[in-house]
């Protein structure tokens, strides 16, 4: 895949670039090292300064760094400022909370003085998708720089700008030259990259095919991986939910992004004596979302990021209603208007045997099914490979309870929209990946816990 910008809402290519070669690669690679001899011993305290001032920046040119992820990838333009808020906010939180997540523990045993010790590995090779182009990236730097590593990032091909906006960011913010570079490659120079002794781990938000490639290449050379990997969450939905609210948090949790998120809701697990209501209702939130481009404020659903995303999801969806789906709205791709549109569509009657009913829809495609009780939801909750978010509604404690202990996931929410935080850990189980980001535990999965033993 070339590396480029090609506007997804118009189909035009509006900018190509030339990917390292090897001798490029390597000086990057030399730069990077010599950076975290010098940089593993600066103090949290000027760390903190530093991303302190990435996140003015951010805050300051939110409008410039949203424009540049609009026309790369497709992202409603509110949306794309919002991501970059949320960027801020992730600096602001490590630079306020790292030394006290790394600070040395005291621990009581047979010698005169035992602590555990949080030291940094070194080079941490982060492998990024388009989809948050600015967020997914932020949340490793903020806490893998804060822990005095420092940071290779290898974004996806189609957002090239993106990628060399955050390198300059981090340069105009302070930090030394060096820790954190930008390496405009292909994929096929990852392996490679994991076989440097000098890069230490390596993170990866992505496909499933991406994560195990990742996983395999890493696992060669004894190297450390954080996979976040795909999902298809359940959003169910019982009895005693405050139906309009459930209905109106399932429209935005299922087109969040264009319904290109990784926890975005896709399977709508309703109960069948409120499952004709929460339908049509659904089914008006659907066709009232206005289509269109992305940079106008009025526009709820953009385009999705490349024609093959579009191909692979009209697929599907046409493979699902093969098998006896049926399509409530929606369904095909529009084809009166230039750019990689879809609009949004509800699938019902999907049988456990169908295909696609385990599958991960990624565009604006939502899968109904029906269930008599709270143990259907969750049987049908639970039957997909993988593990990332849950929504679940309910008023009644009991439910609660076993919804929370029960479904298989990284994170469940009740009565509101998954959504990744600073302050809480994020990740999967299953095939959805593993290791965390975020909070106290993201930091902590790329630094040595040490031990320490003195009599």
């Amino acid at each position: 895949m070339a590396i480029a910008t090609i506007n997804p809402a118009t189909g035009e290519l509006l900018k190509t670039f030339e990917p390292l070669n090897d001798a490029e690669i390597a000086e990057k690679l030399d730069l990077a090292q010599q950076a975290f001899e010098k940089y593993q011993k600066i103090s949290f305290q000027e760390r903190s300064v530093w991303m302190q001032k990435a996140a003015e920046i951010l805050e300051q040119e939110k409008a410039d760094f949203a424009k540049i992820m609009t026309l790369e990838m497709g992202k409603p333009f509110k949306a794309a400022i919002a991501e970059v808020e949320k960027c801020a906010h992730v600096c602001r939180y490590y630079a306020e909370h790292a030394a006290e997540f790394l600070a040395d523990v005291s621990v009581k045993t047979d010698a005169s003085h035992s602590f555990v010790k949080y030291q940094p590995l070194g080079i941490i090779l982060a492998v990024m998708p388009w989809n948050f182009p600015f967020w997914q990236v932020f949340r490793f730097v903020a806490p893998a720089l804060m822990a005095g590593n420092v940071g290779l990032l290898k974004h996806a091909s189609n957002v090239p700008q993106c990628a060399l906006a955050i390198e300059e960011i981090i340069q105009r913010a302070g930090f030394p030259t060096g820790v954190f570079q930008t390496l405009l490659i292909g994929a096929a120079k990852v392996a490679d990259l994991m076989s440097d002794d000098r890069v230490k781990a390596a993170t990866l938000t992505g496909s499933e095919p991406a994560g195990a490639s990742l996983a395999a290449a890493s696992g060669k050379q004894i190297k450390k991986t954080v996979l976040e990997l795909g999902g298809s969450d359940p959003f169910i939905v019982l009895e005693s939910a405050d139906l309009e609210a459930a209905v109106t948090t399932a429209t935005t949790a299922r087109m969040l992004n264009n319904g290109q998120s990784c926890i975005a809701a896709k399977r709508f697990i309703v109960v069948e004596t409120i499952a004709d209501k929460f339908e049509k209702l659904l089914l008006e939130k659907f066709q009232a979302l206005k289509i269109g481009d992305p940079m106008e404020s009025e526009t709820d659903l953009g385009p999705l990021a490349t024609p093959d995303i579009i191909k692979d999801l009209d697929q599907q969806v046409q493979v699902g209603v093969k098998n006896g789906a049926k399509v409530l709205t929606g369904g095909h791709a529009l084809s009166d208007r230039p750019g990689n549109y879809y609009p949004p569509t509800i699938l019902t009657d999907i049988s456990p045997d169908n295909p696609v009913a385990q599958e991960e829809f990624f565009g604006p495609v939502a899968m109904l099914f029906r269930v008599p009780d709270i143990d259907a939801a969750i049987k049908i909750a639970n039957a997909t490979p993988f593990g990332l978010g849950a929504s679940a509604w309910t008023t009644n404690s009991q439910e609660r309870d076993r919804l929370i202990e029960e479904i298989e996931a990284g994170s469940v929410f009740i009565n509101g929209m998954v959504k990744s935080d600073p302050r809480l850990p994020f990740g999967g189980i299953k095939r959805s990946g593993y290791g965390r980001e975020l909070s106290i535990q993201g930091i902590h999965e790329f630094v040595n816990v040490k031990t320490v033993w003195v009599k």
